[in-house]
């Protein structure tokens, strides 16, 4: 349990992989997720490093993976996923996946390319049909014998007929059942009146062969003398996007070519649903493997970006890595890069080299599914600095706790706790269902964390005696009436008293009118009460008052423990002990006469207690004249003023005198066991390991900081001065550079 409370104690190991082991030791390190590698490329562009091929294949199978995907999710397929966690395929195992990848994608890309050609045949063929149908109806109508009868009547019987030959012409086509009234106008505008427009709405829906959804179309018939309006006319059309259909001019013709227009949709019905099913049939095969497929196109492709941080020797042999990884680990680690030279079948062992280093290694918590939501929410605020206190083990407690105080319902507390058991009890079900949805899975990462809040809201309801915003009397009331009847109690109630008045008060210093505090949480009587508000509202915000100071100075007091770990007495002296003070001396005082006040004042003389607010605010003007808040106790000026007086000279302690010592330690560290010879500055340097270490430590930073700087060496010159042995070490521009001492 020592790691929960403070992060895990990190080391700088170096990593030796020979070529042909080492993507298999990296997908080993990287199922086990215990290392951190760092870039020893900095200086090399992405472009021109050793694996970008590799790293461009991979992510050319995740683009055909997700094309395919997307064809599925828009199939209305389901996606098997079991939970599989497969293992990384070998690099000789890329070729057979690219091809895989390519079939199915060619394959898929060919349906798509037919089956588009066919549904627009199929719409222009259901268009023509729905044309030759509707013109027939139209022709029909108007020779109607009916209606040839009616014309004759209006004609004089005596008067010769002279029949004109008068040839009219038409064009036929389908148009978007929303653009007909502006078709129409545009005809009516263009055309001056000079044709006839004829036009049905199609009532079932027609497919849009590229995007797949639903349109609405209408038929439409026009006729007009002339091909001057002729060419308006189709000019008109194409502009509203019209499409236009031959029609033959006779009804025999008419009916002879929607017979063989039927006879092609059939056929062409028959080979769409074929072609469907073949594509249903290659979905749903690959709706079973593509989750597989993802995590190990991933996987491959996340093992080649960790490759290409490494650095490689000279002789092209062997990796170079450097990685951060807990000392508790270490063993997990040699066993996974045992395991990843033995799947290679490489008979050179992979190194593991831990290095010294003075870098500041990063933070790791380790975590189980109990304590990441806590952690997630510490993290969200900040992430501590290395080897510091974790605060996610006292969140645990006091984060639902503090939330509970706020919260407190019972009621609502229960329903909030069912629910999160429900999803830690069903756990394991829903984690193997892979629920998409966003709010879900952010409800059920946290389910421990609503859990705990349920619990402390259940408690803090009952606290408040609030269920569902109502009190329960599950005790009945510690007040009562009855004694303000009798007159040897010192009351003068009568019923007409109760009758008359709206709002009556209840006096706790006459004897059975208050029968003991309540067994547990708020007296229900108060729910009734013309004073609730008040009451309530005072209680609750004594008590936040107090949780609150109590949960500041817990805090606080963590930061000693971090100070003590790492030797920091500054820290201690002029840091906490000025912050636990002032934080005592103006808070935990309000604290304490928060407490004071509940035991010295009681029923009979309540009345008489002085203000805490108005009390606390005194406190900082040293105003202790005022007459409607007199002093709780005897000797409270001096002992308030000393406070006060303690607390204003902790910040200057903090801010002032703090910075102050730090910069003389920071300048009597620069001058220590230093001396001038020249203008050098030689005498106790380090040790030859403690070199190495600085001389890693600068090149490391170099190379992460200034990259531009490319012949900046580190040059370790040993030499006697005095008589004694020391090295001095000296960063200069160019090759050959040496101290005085040296030359």
């Amino acid at each position: 349990m020592g790691e929960l409370f403070r992060s895990e104690e990190m080391t700088l190991a170096q990593l030796f992989l020979q070529s042909e082991a080492a993507y298999c030791c990296v997908s080993e390190l990287g199922e086990i997720g215990m290392v951190q590698f760092r870039d020893l490329n900095p200086d090399v562009n992405v472009f021109q490093r050793k694996f970008v091929n590799e790293v461009r294949r991979c992510e050319e199978m995740d683009r055909k993976l997700r094309f395919v995907e997307k064809e599925i999710k828009k199939a209305n397929i389901p996606i098997l996923d079991t939970g599989e966690n497969p293992e990384v395929p070998f690099p000789r195992d890329m070729i057979d996946l690219e091809a895989t990848f390519e079939k199915l994608e060619n394959e898929l890309k060919e349906i798509n390319t037919n089956q588009e050609a066919l549904k627009k045949n199929f719409l222009e063929l259901t268009e023509l049909k729905h044309i030759l149908r509707r013109t027939q109806q139209f022709f029909d109508e108007m020779e109607d014998p009916s209606l040839l009868e009616e014309s004759s009547i209006l004609l004089d019987p005596n008067e010769p007929v002279r029949v004109a030959p008068l040839r009219l012409g038409f064009v036929a086509g389908v148009i978007g059942r929303e653009r007909i009234p502006n078709f129409e106008r545009m005809l009516w505008r263009v055309c001056r009146g000079n044709v006839f427009l004829r036009q049905a709405d199609i009532e079932d829906p027609l497919e849009d062969p590229t995007t797949g959804d639903q349109v609405h179309k209408s038929v439409f018939i026009i006729f007009f003398q002339g091909d001057q309006l002729k060419n308006r006319v189709k000019k008109i059309c194409e502009g509203f996007r019209a499409t236009l259909y031959p029609c033959p001019e006779t009804s025999q013709e008419r009916k002879e070519m929607l017979a063989g227009v039927n006879a092609r949709i059939d056929d062409l019905q028959m080979v769409l649903n074929q072609t469907e099913d073949h594509r249903q049939r290659v979905l749903q095969a690959a709706a079973k493997t593509i989750r597989v497929w993802f995590i190990k196109v991933r996987k491959m492709k996340a093992i080649y970006h960790t490759l290409n941080l490494c650095n490689i020797d000279v002789t092209q042999k062997c990796l170079i890595a450097e990685v951060w990884c807990p000392i508790s680990d270490l063993d997990s680690i040699q066993f996974a890069l045992r395991r990843g030279t033995e799947k290679s079948g490489s008979t050179v062992p992979s190194i593991l080299n831990r290095m010294q280093t003075k870098q500041t290694p990063p933070t790791y918590n380790k975590t189980n599914k109990f304590t990441s939501g806590f952690q997630n929410i510490v993290d969200a605020y900040g992430i501590g600095s290395y080897r510091e206190i974790n605060p996610a083990p006292y969140t645990i407690i006091t984060f639902p706790f503090l939330f509970a105080v706020m919260f407190g319902d019972l009621g609502h507390g229960t329903l909030m706790t069912c629910a999160a058991l429900y999803l830690v009890l069903r756990e394991s079900r829903l984690m193997a269902q892979k629920n998409d949805n966003e709010i879900f899975n952010m409800m059920f990462g946290g389910r421990y964390i609503i859990l705990l809040m349920g619990v402390f809201s259940m408690y803090t309801g009952i606290i408040y005696n609030d269920c569902f915003s109502k009190s329960l009397n599950v005790f009945g009331s510690g007040w009562s009436v009855r004694p303000m009847f009798n007159s040897r109690a010192g009351g003068n109630w009568t019923d007409g008293t109760l009758n008359s008045s709206t709002v009556l008060q209840l006096d706790p210093a006459v004897d059975g009118v208050f029968n003991g505090p309540y067994p547990i949480g708020i007296d229900p009587i108060w729910s009734i009460s013309v004073n609730k508000l008040s009451f309530l509202n005072s209680f609750k915000m004594k008590m936040s008052v107090i949780l609150g100071v109590i949960h500041m100075l817990f805090g606080v007091t963590l930061s000693l423990f971090n100070h003590l770990y790492f030797n920091k007495p500054l820290n201690i002296y002029l840091g906490f002990i000025p912050e636990i003070i002032f934080m005592a001396s103006l808070f935990g005082y309000l604290v304490i006469l928060i407490f004071y006040k509940w035991v010295s004042y009681g029923a009979r003389n309540s009345r008489d207690a002085p203000s805490l607010l108005i009390a606390f605010i005194n406190m900082f003007l040293f105003n202790y004249n005022d007459p409607n808040n007199k002093l709780f106790y005897r000797g409270q000026m001096a002992i308030q003023s000393l406070l006060v007086v303690i607390a204003l000279a902790c910040v200057p302690c903090m801010l002032i005198v703090k910075t102050l010592v730090m910069r003389r330690q920071y300048l009597w560290r620069k001058h220590l066991g230093t001396q001038n010879f020249g203008g050098i500055r030689v005498g106790n340097g380090p040790t030859e390991d403690e070199a190495e270490i600085i001389q890693h430590d600068q090149l490391a930073q170099q190379s992460e900081d200034e990259p531009e700087v490319k012949d900046l060496r580190l040059n370790v010159c040993h030499c006697m001065v005095r008589s004694g042995t020391s090295k001095c070490i000296l960063l200069k521009m160019g090759r050959d550079s040496s101290c005085g001492g040296c030359q």
